[in-house]
Parts: structure tokens; sequence; C-alpha cells
């Protein structure tokens, strides 16, 4: 019945006894029960959006937000973000702090635990009403192990095993999970993929990567790589990328590469956050940059759009803020390189969560589970 509950959002109890086939009874008895609890509460209003012309109006029934919570971390390249999200996911308490990631392992799982010990003092939320901690990191990871592929791409990270780390710094479950799939989750659940079983999210920010769901179930493969777009091979003979090969989309289509570029062209400093006010301005060097990057982005979209066939490709991350300036010539690519039927089936769309979708999807990966964990102490 919590299930139910969970995904009805509000529901009388006439409906709960329909949807669950339990008899009125029984329904009455557990959701007494519950309310004692604290775990479900009346609301004002009649449940219908019809009101009834006799008998008294039936009372609509949900969940408590604050009966738990779960605790979404995102670590990056060069941040780390906590977010604490109550039942239904939406964000009491948020906080990004700029780091240099890459090498710093033990400081930066320090960090996170710091942030989440904050969150839960500042936000008056006992241990444990915490369902659980969902974590995305910004390296593929092995499904079976909780292991980080992380050779050349998180160097400082190689044999690190995140969760039973934090496990250990803060007492409380922990699940891990690749970055953009976090963020793939999080466009699903609650942001421009809802309604949507075939999603490729992408995410351009200092690494390149996506998630793609399938038929509603995301994809890891054997090792968690599924999605590594961002090194896929792009240019010949071009740089070596921090994975190993040389030409991989990531060394010339993330933040990072298109500021590079652009200060050895002018001969002149340039950093990834300037991009956007670049375009902004109208800097012709700036939009061409970002023109090519989209370019690229699509060639390698449309491989996938070709193999995985989804009716939607989202873009998140720090280069999706450019607009129109990265989106057109990646739709155009898409449409020129993918399989003309797979071309004509997907639409490409900005996500809508911005930089909160991967801490987002991380919290939410862990409220999935919610109704479940929550019989279990009930």
């Amino acid at each position: 019945m919590l299930q139910t509950l969970y995904d009805s959002v509000r529901v009388s109890r006439t409906d709960l006894a329909r949807l669950t086939g339990l008899s009125r009874a029984t329904v009455s008895a557990l959701v007494a029960d519950m309310m004692t609890a604290g775990l479900v509460q009346e609301e004002n209003g009649p449940a219908e959006p019809e009101p009834r012309t006799t008998g008294r109006p039936a009372q609509p029934l949900s969940l408590v937000s604050s009966a738990a919570y779960a605790i979404g971390a995102d670590i990056g390249h060069q941040h780390v973000r906590v977010m604490l999200c109550d039942l239904f996911g939406t964000p009491v308490w948020d906080e990004v702090v700029a780091k240099e990631v890459d090498r710093a392992p033990h400081e930066t799982l320090d960090l996170t635990a710091s942030l989440i010990h904050r969150a839960l003092g500042e936000c008056d939320v006992p241990a444990e009403r915490v369902l659980g901690i969902g974590v995305g990191i910004a390296s593929p990871v092995d499904k079976s192990t909780g292991a980080l592929s992380a050779e050349g791409i998180m160097p400082g990270w190689t044999g690190i095993r995140p969760s039973p780390e934090l496990e250990h710094r803060t007492g409380l479950a922990t699940e891990l999970t690749n970055d953009a799939n976090a963020g793939a989750l999080a466009e699903r659940l609650y942001g421009a993929g809802r309604n949507a079983d075939d999603v490729v999210y992408i995410r351009l920010s200092a690494g390149i990567g996506a998630g793609i769901v399938a038929d509603g179930k995301l994809l890891l493969g054997t090792s968690g790589l599924v999605g590594e777009i961002g090194h896929l091979p792009a240019v010949p003979h071009g740089r070596v990328c921090r994975c190993g090969n040389r030409g991989c989309l990531e060394t010339i289509a993330s933040p990072e590469a298109i500021a590079r570029l652009l200060q050895e062209s002018w001969d002149q400093p340039v950093a990834a956050k300037d991009l956007l006010r670049l375009v902004q301005e109208g800097n012709k060097g700036a939009v061409r940059a970002i023109d090519d990057a989209g370019e690229a982005v699509g060639r390698a979209l449309a491989s996938l759009v070709t193999l995985v066939n989804p009716q939607l490709v989202i873009v998140g991350g720090d280069l999706a803020a450019a607009g129109e300036v990265l989106f057109e010539p990646l739709r155009r690519a898409i449409a020129r390189h993918a399989l003309p039927s797979a071309a004509k089936d997907v639409t490409v769309v900005p996500g809508a969560l911005g930089d909160r979708a991967e801490a987002l999807g991380c919290a939410g990966g862990v409220l999935a589970r919610a109704p479940q964990r929550l019989a279990i102490t009930a």
C-alpha cells in the first residue's frame, strides 16, 4: 500500500482499496497504523476531481514528506555537491563546493561527509530518518563490485571504493553510480524526460558522458562503461586524452577543451567559465568554437541515436547553457549522420534540472525504493 501512496501522491481510502485490492476495513486499519507512525496524513479538500453530491467528501491521503529523506552527492572533477531531499525528491538543503577532485580522493570524501553532516544538522534531520546516500561520480562504476574504472579519468581514485568509505564516515548506507547515469535518472524522474521510456542524457561538462535509458531501464554494461561517449574517437591523430587514447570527443568538445583552443588561438588566457559570457557578448571566435563542438557532439550522438533509437536526447552539463549556439549544430549533425528513420524519431531538448540533475538523480535512486524501506520500519 505504501507503494500505491508513493506513486499516487494524493489518493482516497476508496481508491486505495480499489488500487491495492484490499478490503475497505483493511485499508482503514493500515492507514490508521501509518498515521500513528507519522508516515501518512490527511489533506484538506476532496480527493476526487469532481465534487460528490451526497455524503461526506472523501478525504485525500498522502505520505508525509518529512517521514524520510535521501541524500544525493555529486562528485565531479572540480566540485562536490550535496543535496538533502525529502520523500518526494524536493531539495531542502543544497550546497556546492569547488574542489580539485581527481587526485584527492580522501580529502574529497572527507569534504562530502562533512557536507552531509552539516545538511542533517542544519535541517534537524536525524540520521535514522535518512534512507541512504546516493553518490554520482565522474568515472565508470563497476556495477558488481562498486569499484571505479578511474585509471586515466580520475587517476588518484584507482583502487578507491567510495561507497564503504562514505558509509564509514557517515554511518549511512551508500550506493554509487556514474554521474551521467544519475543525470539520466533525474531528468526521467523529475525533468525533461518524464513519461519517456527511451532516453539518452548527455552531460557536457569537464567530462563528457551519457546515461542511456532503454525501455525504462538504465543500461550499465558488464563493467559500467555504457555511455562513455566522451571517449569515442572524434579526431584522427588528435590530442592524447586522459583515458590514454587519442582524439577522443572530450579532447575537442568539453568546456575545458574549447577554452584551451581559444587560448591557443588568441594567445591570451581563457577559462572554461568565460565561454558563456563570450557567447552572450557575441564573440565570433567563441561562437564558432562552440558551434564546432556542437557538430562533433552531434556526430557522436548520431551513432547512439542509430544504435538505441531513443525518443529523447536530453543535453545537460555546463555547456548546455550555450543554448542554440550549441543545439542547432548538434541537431543538424544528428539529422545528417544518424539513420534517417531514427533521426526522425528523436527530439533533442535541454535538460530541465540544470546543474542539480546529478545530485537529484542520486537522491531519486534511493527514494525509488522508499516504499519497501518504509514498510520494514513502519
